[in-house]
């Protein structure tokens, strides 16, 4: 235990300088900061976003989309740096008035709709194209079952686990131990779950394993936090597999990198315009 224990003041006050690198990206006042309106592509869908796990839900879905030849899928990825306060725009608050990204317009209607909160994006999308949403009421149920399930664990496992284990400046052991007793518990939710199922909901891929995938997905393949070995993932042998199927899935690849500004320059997509760009516009082949 410190020296010092901290003893909350009787009411809260904001030191706009105390959140070190993210004193950007929250604040407990909503609406803009600045003015700027936001751009539009030449595509049906408009996508505001960053590489994120909730922004990969997004573009992986929309690339499994276009892999069907679903030619109204096309969308703009336009970048959000969320370290810059670009989601406190003018013209991001209307579209997403919470300020989190993803958020999108669907341009292919007049007036154009926006969805905001990932898990929405995904249900539009899938109802509004019919795919990867089981139409039969028992399996749509189950799916949404576990959407709606990753969309309440996952804060847990981000804005706990994650930040406490990985970002936060002091490591915690209170804070740590909480948050790891509750990722390793959902991932034994999942463990238990596909050890009779080849995906999250049943024997079909939908935006079920789309929404989990980001998250817990790229956790068990260490991709995130690296935090593989302390939270003993090899353990997960069922959470293994489906992660590495879904992994090596074309329209995955594709889709997790878009909007990415970190780690291997060659899987970093700033921004997605067309289908050429993953060839064309990946940054090793803009530093090149």
């Amino acid at each position: 235990m410190s020296e010092k224990q901290y003893q909350p003041a009787k009411v809260w006050t904001w030191d706009q300088n105390g959140a070190g690198s993210w004193s950007k990206t929250n604040r407990p006042i909503a609406g803009p900061t600045h003015e700027k309106t936001l751009p539009i592509g030449q595509h049906p869908l408009q996508l505001y976003s960053m590489g994120t796990p909730n922004g990969q839900k997004i573009t992986i879905l929309l690339e499994e989309l276009l892999a069907l030849g679903v030619k109204e899928a096309e969308y703009d990825a336009h970048l959000i740096r969320i370290s810059a306060g670009d989601q406190f725009s003018s013209g991001f608050v209307d579209v997403n008035p919470n300020s989190k990204i993803p958020a999108l317009l669907d341009c292919s209607v007049n007036p154009p709709i926006r969805v905001f909160e990932s898990g929405a994006i995904l249900l539009y999308l899938a109802d509004k194209f019919g795919f990867f949403l089981p139409q039969d009421i028992a399996a749509r149920t189950e799916a949404l079952n576990w959407l709606f399930w990753l969309q309440g664990s996952a804060p847990y496992l981000g804005g706990g686990f994650g930040h406490f284990y990985h970002y936060a400046p002091e490591k915690i052991e209170y804070a740590i131990d909480r948050f790891t007793m509750e990722a390793k518990r959902q991932l034994d939710v999942l463990d238990r779950q596909l050890a009779d199922h080849d995906y999250i909901a049943g024997e079909e891929y939908t935006i079920a394993d789309m929404a989990i995938w980001p998250w817990y997905g790229n956790l068990v393949r260490n991709n995130q936090y690296e935090a593989a070995e302390f939270l003993d993932v090899q353990s997960y042998k069922n959470v293994q597999r489906w992660a590495e199927v879904i992994e090596n899935r074309p329209a995955v690849k594709r889709g997790r990198i878009v909007n990415r500004t970190w780690g291997e320059p060659a899987e970093q997509l700033h921004e997605r315009h067309d289908a050429s760009d993953f060839d064309l516009n990946t940054e090793d082949k803009r530093q090149a």
